[in-house]
């Protein structure tokens, strides 16, 4: 089938960006990934079982190449069986697994490979998730003895005996999908019945994403091959103990306590001993270990107490310091198993604030103020890989946040997830695996069960209970991860809740807050009544600053639409209508992406023209938007607020609403917006009041610090309003002074813009703010009538993967307003994605320059990248870049 979609060449460039390098990181001693040359077959299209197909003189020439790791789906697109369900209406052109039947969804997937054990090795398959149970066979022999169901439990098999003595072997599983499928008719998780079995609940629909038509089915996550000697060294469990308050930027850190844990298991006939050691810093901790027959054991080693510890911080307060370790089985002299751990010294505690009657998030000691990001799935088609993870943690990096929530409708994030966080210094709320939209907490009668039947959900409570374990065994050592939750606005039924909380969590890991459900009173007292988060969508700006809502709010917002470059890679040309005044007309693409009303707050700029201009309005408020979010809740730190945590950053497929950056990794003014909003030191100030503020989120108190205040009118002729030093309290915010009588006279024809820098005493700007003034009626007037402002551009490499591009507007022009700097390919005239700027739709003031700094894969860009920016009114330019 020819793929109905102009966007194939690109699926297929941001498919390479993202593919592995083939360089899979050992964590074991002798593991690596089987990946490449999988084929699968419908079981609607033969009867053959597993024990004939897993034969080696079975022929599977004809088989159609399987993506694994991967989905059914996945395989179906890439082998162009089905058009791309991210584009257009195109997902409505696939058969739905509620439709066709399960059988439709069904198939075998089979791996030739090469392997044999030699004296004394052990070998063993590990496949680390399949949706939703499975039959595996190898050589013609099956490897479970019974079906395997969950989509989040990893299974492990010793193979070693059922290896072929030549090495040439063949594996094959058949996957069999969610049952029941439940029926996508349009509501949050569609008729519910999706959570009757352990998996993820978007995937038959939720108001950001359409279904997906095979409900995920398939080897989704990795299949590993891993040799050890006769003993298998797993799990380890690394936990650190950071007392007292530390100070990021001390020369020297006291003491910490460094606990260690690992199993062993010897799957032999005869008792082993041997020594289970690590080594840290050049010291070597070992602890002699005797295991019996058949059996798993849990070691303890000796505490180890770290000197002067590089701590790990998260973004914004410090280093994100991480250590490497490997833990060994050696008996005699020679190593059976290893496993290497990467780790981060520092402590999580949760402290009651009583101030503001929500929880405190303190690491090592230190209280930080939460700004989070809700975080659904990296790709709803579970295409995930190294740099896509690491491309979409360094955009929240770039955010200025610090915190990012896993929504309980999707998954247990991945381990090359947390190594992400890990890297760029974002606290984790992980959730299990429930909603309150599927597990009952609302009566709905989209269900197709009662209330109190869906509040048992799922059917198999061991099943979850089993996964959990398994779960947070896999998740538990990254530095990263700083709490868990029961659920998505439920908690999960008492049978699950209780040993979960009370038994697994504390025996399994023991240093985490717990959190029973996203919204709880043990979270956030709600005392406003309603659901305990929200609202969502576009709010005036004055709600963010004046209203008091939850005092720490897990969902709050939620718009971000591109710009017409993003519009165009999933919206058909002839349905790039945008949407009237109030969005009494939405085409039905748009509506089908899940567009968010942006309505009568468009029009203060003046109706859009086409989609282009919608676009170009759009960022604008998105901009506003997440800019006074982040300043509102900044402002009533302590007072109102421990935190917030968006809803939402990211987006998973095409949809139009809450995120910084579309699918294909393109950030909209919605990520500048916040990220301004969001810095450690900031100016702000209050549009209803006038009020200006400042914002210290370090651990030092600051003085000596300049205020500087301008007014810039539609011509471009500058005023100062003030200047004044001013000091702040370590993680505080500070009222200064009311700019409204100026205001009020100074904006009130064509309204006005504002600058504000905070400088040192050496002049250097520390944080710099621009805001756009309305009219005394709330019109942007003036903006439409600005004359054109020719900038000045010039684009330089300053090092390979790295260029600054400056802007210089002269002194006669007016503004150059909201300019959108992109690194495009000079042939196709495509943006280059991703690229990581330093700043975005900036403006420049006459007399002045300014400067973005780009960084990208060079790789990626190849040799004729070009540079280009458009603003408000600064026609749009494409520059060389020169060396």
């Amino acid at each position: 089938m020819k793929l109905d979609t102009p966007n194939k060449r690109q699926l297929i460039a941001l498919t390479l960006i993202f593919i592995f390098s083939g360089l899979i990181k050992l964590q074991a001693q002798d593991q690596y990934e089987l990946t490449g040359d999988w084929v699968c077959k419908s079981i609607t299209e033969f009867s053959d079982n597993g024990e004939t197909i897993s034969s080696k003189d079975y022929s599977v020439s004809g088989w159609m190449p399987a993506t694994v790791p991967g989905t059914v789906l996945t395989t179906l697109l890439n082998n162009e069986k089905v058009p791309d369900p991210f584009y257009g209406m195109n997902n409505e052109k696939i058969k739905d697994i509620y439709e066709t039947g399960r059988d439709h969804y069904t198939y075998w997937f089979v791996k030739d490979f090469e392997e044999k054990a030699g004296k004394n090795e052990q070998v063993w398959l590990h496949l680390r998730g399949v949706n939703y149970s499975t039959e595996i066979f190898l050589n013609g022999k099956k490897v479970n003895k019974e079906t395997h169901y969950g989509m989040f439990l990893r299974q492990t098999y010793n193979i070693t005996d059922l290896l072929d003595s030549k090495g040439k072997n063949r594996l094959a599983v058949i996957v069999y999908p969610p049952d029941p499928v439940g029926n996508p008719n349009g509501g949050q998780g569609g008729d519910g019945r999706i959570a009757k079995g352990v998996s993820h609940q978007y995937v038959a629909g939720w108001d950001w994403i359409q279904p997906t038509r095979d409900r995920n089915t398939g080897i989704w996550d990795k299949v590993f091959i891993e040799k050890t000697g006769a003993v298998n060294v797993k799990n380890p469990h690394i936990v650190t103990l950071v007392p007292g308050k530390r100070d990021p930027k001390a020369k020297e850190q006291a003491p910490v306590n460094i606990k260690i844990t690992a199993e062993v298991e010897n799957p032999t006939s005869s008792a082993i001993s041997g020594i289970l050691k690590y080594t840290l810093e050049g010291k070597e901790v070992s602890q002699d270990v005797t295991v019996a027959a058949n059996s798993t054991k849990l070691v303890k080693l000796a505490d180890y107490e770290m000197q002067n510890p590089k701590l790990w911080w998260p973004n914004m307060y410090g280093e994100q310091n991480l250590y490497d370790i490997e833990i060994s089985f050696v008996q005699g002299k020679k190593t059976s198993d290893s496993e290497k751990v990467t780790f981060g010294v520092r402590e999580i505690q949760k402290e009651w604030n009583t101030k503001t009657q929500s929880a405190q998030i303190n690491v090592n000691g230190q209280k930080i103020f939460i700004k989070g990001g809700n975080w659904i799935i990296s790709d709803a088609m579970l295409r995930f890989t190294d740099e896509r993870y690491d491309a979409e943690i360094r955009y929240h990096r770039d955010m200025n946040l610090n915190l990012i929530r896993i929504w309980g409708g999707a998954l247990t994030e991945r381990p090359e997830f947390y190594q992400a966080c890990d890297k760029y210094g974002m606290l984790v709320i992980q959730d299990f695996w429930m909603s309150g939209d599927c597990n009952g907490r609302w009566f709905d009668p989209m269900k197709a069960e009662d209330q109190w039947t869906r509040r048992q959900y799922p059917d198999d409570h061991n099943l979850f209970l089993t996964s959990a374990k398994d779960m947070v065994k896999m998740i538990r050592n990254h530095a990263s991860l700083a709490m868990y939750c029961g659920g998505n606005e439920i908690t999960p039924p008492e049978d699950i809740l209780i040993p979960l909380r009370d038994e697994i969590l504390p025996e399994l890991d023991g240093t985490r807050w717990f959190i029973e459900y996203s919204n709880s009173d043990s979270m956030s007292l709600n005392t406003l009544g309603g659901n305990g988060d929200g609202p969502y969508g576009i709010q005036p700006i004055s709600m963010f600053w004046d209203h008091q809502t939850f005092p720490f709010n897990s969902e709050v917002g939620s718009v971000g639409v591109g710009d017409i470059e993003s519009l165009r890679r999933f919206i058909p040309e002839e349905n790039l209508t945008p949407p009237t005044y109030n969005d009494e007309t939405v085409d039905d693409v748009w509506a089908y992406h899940k567009y968010i009303g942006y309505g009568a707050h468009v029009r203060p700029y003046g109706d859009a023209k086409d989609a282009k201009d919608f676009g170009v309005k759009a960022q604008l408020i998105n901009y506003d938007q997440y800019r006074a979010l982040m300043e509102g809740f900044s402002a009533h730190m302590w007072d109102w607020y421990s935190g917030s945590i968006i809803w939402k950053t990211q987006n998973p497929w095409t949809a139009m609403r809450g995120q910084m950056y579309d699918y294909y990794l393109d950030p909209n003014a919605c990520l500048y917006g916040l990220r301004k909003g969001s810095e450690p030191l900031h100016i702000m100030y209050n549009p209803t009041s006038g009020m200006v503020y400042t914002v210290n989120n370090s651990f030092e108190a600051l003085r000596s610090i300049m205020l500087k205040i301008e007014s810039i009118d539609m011509k471009g002729n500058k005023e100062m309003l003030t200047q004044v030093f001013v000091g702040m309290e370590p993680t505080s915010s500070k009222k200064i002074l009311s700019v409204k009588p100026f205001l009020d006279k100074i904006a009130k024809e064509e309204g006005v813009f504002l600058n504000f820098q905070l400088l040192n005493t050496d002049q250097e700007v520390l944080s710099e703010n621009f805001y756009w003034v309305p009219n005394a009626n709330g019109e942007y007037t003036g903006l439409n009538n600005m004359a054109e402002a020719k900038a000045s551009i010039t684009a330089k490499q300053t090092e390979k993967g790295k260029i600054a591009v400056t802007l210089k507007n002269d002194e006669s022009n007016p503004v150059a307003f909201f300019n959108r700097v992109a690194l495009i390919d000079g042939t196709t005239g495509k943006r280059i994605l991703p690229v990581f700027y330093d700043d975005n739709y900036v403006s420049v003031i006459a007399g002045e320059e300014k400067t973005v700094i780009l960084e990208f894969d060079p790789e990626l860009a190849g040799k004729n990248a070009k540079v280009t920016v458009e603003g408000w009114n600064v026609p749009k330019q494409t520059i060389d870049i020169i060396d």
